[in-house]
């Protein structure tokens, strides 16, 4: 009798603790789909593109993409963020030819509610930072302009859109100036495990050029721990829609590391 009762105990309790990590997990993907959730991330999303251009070209982007909120009062909080890319390249400025290096970074602030019940949104500057190392990875302009982002969250689904435009205001002055949009809609929805399934679209609209590229990216996702660590995995298809004449890629995916540092 005495040996049943224990084994039930270790029983109930391995349910108890089971019951928490995935209640855990199922926080942490609620809040990792929300851009401007009060969660320190750092992501590495890493997309790979074949077929890009007449010379059958692929690039390599590394987005190192740390989100970190601050508190500024008890109604609102500052969530920063940056997109730094490392890039590398082949094939798609000429036959043979490779490119590595930093690209220019985008670093954005959002303003938002501390409390939100209905509608989660966050606006904000957007800085554009010439901080690339190679001539055909940067701008060399330095930009600015507004961002905003808005979502809801509803038994697992959390539907919204994220949008900056950028207008370089300083940088070399034989180079071509930057106005430029970014919209991002997204939609996720989480099951209590912690696993996701989601997309979103990325479109970006280059006034000065008049060109128009749009990337669909479907992920499949997953919260779970390494060690003490708390980390979110994703993966998935990237599909070029648009892209300017002779720059559209044939396919490519997507693959991230997200690491998590609850409070």
């Amino acid at each position: 009798m005495k040996k049943i009762f224990t084994l039930s105990s270790l029983l109930f309790f391995a349910f108890i603790i089971n019951s928490k990590a995935q209640d855990d997990a199922a926080e942490l993907a609620k809040k990792l789909a929300n851009p401007i959730a009060s969660l320190i991330s750092v992501p590495f999303q890493n997309n790979t593109d074949y077929g890009i251009g007449e010379f059958n070209g692929s690039r390599n982007t590394m987005n190192i993409q740390p989100v970190v909120p601050v508190s500024i009062s008890k109604d609102w909080n500052m969530i920063t963020r940056i997109v730094l890319p490392v890039i590398t390249q082949y094939n798609i400025t000429a036959p043979g030819e490779k490119q590595a290096g930093l690209g220019d970074a985008v670093m954005s602030a959002f303003f938002s509610p501390a409390n939100s019940e209905k509608l989660t949104w966050g606006v904000g500057p957007a800085l554009l930072l010439p901080v690339g190392t190679n001539d055909f990875l940067t701008t060399k302009k330095f930009g600015m302009g507004p961002t905003a982002v808005a979502l809801k969250q509803m038994n697992g689904w959390t539907v919204g859109g994220l949008v900056n435009q950028i207008w370089s205001v300083a940088g070399a002055e034989e180079r071509a100036d930057v106005s430029q949009l970014f919209v991002q809609p997204f939609v996720t929805y989480n099951w209590k495990s912690g696993a996701g399934l989601g997309a979103n679209m990325e479109w970006t609209q280059n006034w000065k050029a008049s060109t128009t590229t749009i990337w669909l990216n479907p992920t499949l996702s997953a919260v779970t721990s390494i060690g003490n660590q708390k980390t979110q995995f994703a993966i998935g298809p990237r599909l070029n829609l648009a892209a300017p004449t002779g720059g559209k890629g044939d396919w490519g995916w997507r693959a991230v590391v997200v690491f998590l540092f609850p409070k």
